[in-house]
C-alpha cells in the first residue's frame, strides 16, 4: 500500500440496489461538495475523470487516514485558492474602481419624483432643500 503515505479515505453508502457499498480511495480522489460526496473512480478514452456522486443521505462514514491534520487542511486550502485563482483568470470581473468609488459614497442623493405630469405641478414638499 504505497498510496497509504498520501492517505486514504473508505466511504461507506446504501447503494442504489439496497445494499451497502464500501469504496477506499485516496484522499485526493473524494471530496464533499453541495451535500453529496464526490468519489473520483478512474478515467475515461479521453483522459477525463470519472466521477460518482453519492448524496450525503446515504453515507453511513468516512474513514480516512492522514500523515497530520494540518497537512489535509493544507492541501484543501491550496486546492480553494488554486480554484479561486483559476476562476479570477475565466470570468472577467467589470467594474473594479469606478464600483468601489460608489460604494464610498457617504453624501446622501434626492431624486425628485412626479406621478407623470409636468415637474411644475409637483407638490413644493417634493422639492430637495438646501439646508
Amino acid at each position: 500500500m504505497d498510496d497509504l503515505e498520501l492517505g486514504q479515505a473508505t466511504i461507506v453508502y446504501d447503494d442504489p440496489d439496497g445494499g451497502v457499498a464500501e469504496r477506499t480511495v485516496d484522499n485526493e480522489s473524494i471530496l464533499y461538495v453541495r451535500d453529496h460526496w464526490h468519489v473520483r473512480t478512474g478515467t475515461d478514452d479521453d483522459g477525463n475523470d470519472l466521477m460518482i456522486q453519492i448524496p450525503k443521505e446515504r453515507v453511513h462514514r468516512v474513514d480516512r487516514t492522514v500523515e497530520t491534520f494540518e497537512e489535509q487542511a493544507g492541501t484543501v486550502r491550496r486546492r480553494v485558492e488554486s480554484l479561486a485563482s483559476d476562476l479570477r483568470e475565466r470570468i472577467p470581473v467589470t467594474g473594479g474602481e469606478d464600483e468601489r468609488r460608489d460604494a464610498e459614497r457617504t453624501e446622501p442623493t434626492t431624486i425628485s419624483v412626479d406621478d407623470g405630469d409636468s415637474a411644475a405641478e409637483a407638490p413644493e414638499s417634493a422639492e430637495p432643500h438646501d439646508e
